[in-house]
């Protein structure tokens, strides 16, 4: 993720006018949601439209909690800079898939996101950020995350 502060810097650098839209990927898992409701004693007679309403609205409610989670911090620190943005929260099992599909989507002039594991390491390479890298027509900056969010490798001691 990335630190929510460095975001705001960026959009001060790089975006003079028009909108910023933050979004974020969240993987609803449809299947676990729709097991919570399987202890319920269900007649034969339930209607499966309204179990069916009923599954949708639960996972719009997983995928606005857990996006608002990610996206709040940056709309703050955005909006701490006079700069006000837009949420866009997307459900989708590829996030790299669902980056290029959605800035295509709004016509994004540039996508901006961290990097979750260091740079230039073979890992790094099937990374969500290497493959929106590897395969979108839009420019894109890609922003290191902090030493304690890299997860791709055992940290490093320095002397």
């Amino acid at each position: 993720m990335l630190p929510p502060t460095a975001v705001a810097d960026l959009c001060d650098l790089i975006v003079q006018s028009g909108t910023v839209t933050v979004m974020t990927v969240v993987q609803v898992p449809r299947t676990f949601l729709a097991s919570l409701d399987d202890e319920e004693r269900r007649s034969l007679l339930d209607d499966d439209f309204r179990r069916e309403g009923q599954a949708e609205a639960k996972a719009a409610r997983y995928l606005e909690e857990r996006g608002r989670r990610v996206v709040d911090p940056l709309i703050s620190a955005l909006a701490a800079r006079g700069r006000p943005a837009g949420i866009r929260l997307v459900e989708g099992d590829d996030p790299a898939v669902a980056i290029i599909d959605t800035a295509r989507e709004v016509e994004a002039d540039l996508i901006v996101m961290g990097a979750t594991r260091r740079l230039f390491t073979e890992q790094a390479w099937t990374s969500v950020s290497a493959r929106v890298m590897e395969k979108t027509q839009c420019p894109l900056v890609l922003v290191p995350g902090l030493r304690g969010e890299d997860t791709g490798e055992i940290p490093r001691v320095e002397p």
